[in-house]
This record gives structure tokens, sequence and C-alpha cells, in this order.
């Protein structure tokens, strides 16, 4: 299998590190295959470091956050450097495998089971001054010592300061030459000669002067355009990973208290359930204490009437007692 179950964005983890502050990363990863994915977060240093969460389930076609949160660090790292590494195992599950059926002989190799593993490394970003970087650049930043230039005022006015003792000893040569004529000639070419070596001179040394000023001021400006488009970028970077970050987190606490939420109700409801089967069984056994009751008055009724029944005389007994008395009564008539 060359396709890669989950595609991880961004495949580092970046870290604002400030002290006594805790810092999150969060991670997507993208399930674009058709089959469902499980995925499993570790760590070399998991007491430093708070993965939530660190399994799931990406469904097809889907995607799936966690969030990575550092601990509070008491001491800048040296050189902001994080030998600390992440591992991403992924596997391609059943449908209908849920979060609580992960477990960790999934992640296993043992039994033949393709299992993919991705590493990612952590990247320390630091903006406060305190810290020994302030890039996620390892390395250190060595400050070169600034050497203060010459003005070009001071370059201009030395070479006027210069130029005019020269044009000073041009003078005395004239008036020299005024009161010698033999040597006039060549008090010219002297003249001459200093002229042109002092007028190339001023022109060499102020062209070469205001070059390397020139060079120094657009290096200096190209640097200090180039730290301010740094840090700017890296400022604009910062905020906008800290807001991914909150935003991120703010679903997660979202997320969770929605599931808190749910449970309670499932609670709610089992609960109401119970108290449902309760009243129905009580309602049962009254309907039943009801009919039981009738039928013990009915009982009850019957065998009242049975007894007054018995009570009178039988038909036949008055029968026998008329015949007595009449046959007594005409006895004593007689």
């Amino acid at each position: 299998m060359n396709m890669e179950f989950l595609e991880v964005h961004p495949q580092e983890l970046k870290f604002n590190v400030e002290l006594k502050k805790q810092s999150s990363c969060s991670l997507r990863l993208v399930n674009r295959s058709n089959d469902h994915v499980a995925f499993k977060v570790k760590t070399t240093s998991p007491k430093k470091y708070c993965v939530r969460p660190n399994t799931g389930i990406v469904k097809p076609q889907s995607t799936c956050y966690f969030v990575v949160t550092m601990q509070a660090q008491r001491v800048f790292p040296p050189d902001m450097i994080c030998k600390d590494k992440f591992l991403l195992q992924s596997t391609v599950v059943p449908e209908g495998t849920t979060d609580e059926d992960i477990t960790p002989s999934m992640f296993a190799k043992d039994y033949g089971k393709y299992v993919q593993e991705k590493k990612l490394r952590v990247i320390l970003v630091s903006l406060s001054p305190d810290s020994p970087v302030l890039s996620p650049i390892n390395g250190t930043l060595k400050q070169l010592p600034v050497y203060q230039l010459p003005t070009l005022e001071d370059q201009l006015l030395s070479t006027v300061d210069n130029y005019s003792s020269d044009h000073k000893d041009i003078e005395d040569m004239e008036e020299f030459k005024m009161g010698y004529g033999e040597q006039l000639e060549l008090a010219k070419d002297v003249e001459s000669k200093t002229r042109k070596d002092v007028d190339t001179k001023s022109r060499k040394d102020v062209d070469s002067k205001t070059t390397k000023d020139v060079e120094s001021k657009t290096t200096k400006d190209v640097e200090s355009k180039t730290t301010k488009d740094v840090e700017s970028k890296t400022t604009e970077d910062v905020e906008s990973n800290t807001t991914k970050d909150v935003e991120d987190l703010k679903l997660v606490k979202d997320i969770e208290e929605m599931k808190s939420k749910l449970n309670d109700l499932e609670l709610k409801l089992r609960e109401a359930e119970v108290t449902i089967s309760k009243l129905t069984e009580d309602r049962r056994l009254t309907t039943q204490e009801g009919v039981i009751l009738r039928e013990e008055l009915a009982t009850l009724r019957s065998s009242r009437g049975i007894r007054k029944v018995q009570v009178g005389f039988p038909l036949l007994f008055v029968c026998m007692v008329a015949l007595v008395s009449l046959m007594l009564g005409y006895y004593l008539h007689r």
C-alpha cells in the first residue's frame, strides 16, 4: 500500500514558547480513502504534552482535528532546540467501529496487520526578548561589532582642507616665480602637476568615500527592511496561528461541553425510563389487587345470601306443622 491512510496538516508541531504559559498546536487529519481509519498519537515526552483526543476514527472522505498542548516551561531550552517527537499510527478498521472500541492491539504488527506510522517533529518559536533565539531556526544569532564610519561632510571638509593647503603652496610658488624669473617655467610645471594631483586625489577620495557611504547606507537599509519584513511576517504568522489555535480550542471545548450535556440528558432519560417502568409495575399490581378484592367481595356476598336462605324454615316442615295443627284442632272440637 503506497497510499497514505491519513494526511496531516501541518506536518510539524509549532509551539509559541512563553515562560510559565501553556502553548497549543492543532493538527488536521484528512481521510481521502473509502475506508474507516483509526488513529493513535504517541509522544516521547508524555508528561510534557497533552493530546486531546489521542485516539479516534476518521470516516471516509472526512476530516478530524486533535490538539496538542505543551505544559508551561520555566526556562527556555538551550538554543531553542526541541528533541521531542510525535508518532501518528493509523490503520483500517471495519465500518461501525466506535472510539470506545479502539484498543492497543489494533495498532500491533504481530498479526500481519498493516499499520502506517508517521513521525512529527517539534519546532519552538519565541517572541519574548529574553529568549536566546527570536526565530524558529535552530542556531544562534551573533551580533557583529558596528564600526562608526566618517560622514560625507567630514570627508568633504578634510578634502577641502587638503586642497586649501595645497593651494597656499601654489600661491607661494607664484610669488617665488615673480621674484625669480629663471624658475618661472619650472614653477608652472610644478603648479600644474600639483593641481592635477590634488584634483585627482580629491576626486578619487570623494568618489571612494561616497561609494562606501552609499553601500553602507544601502546595506543598512536593506538589513533593516529585511528584519522588519521578517518580524512582521513572523508576527502575522504567529497571530494567525494563535487565532487558529484559539478557535480550535474553542471548538474542542464546545464539543466537550456538548458531549457532557448529551451524557447528562442520557442519564436523565435513563432515570425517567426507570421511574416509568416502576410506575407501570405499580399500576399493574394495583389493578391485580383491585381484581382480587372484587372477587373476594363477590364471594362474601354469595356466602351471605346462602346463609339467609338456610336460616328460614323449609316448606315441608311448614306443611307438616300445619297438618298436625289441623289434626289437633279437629280432635279438640270433637
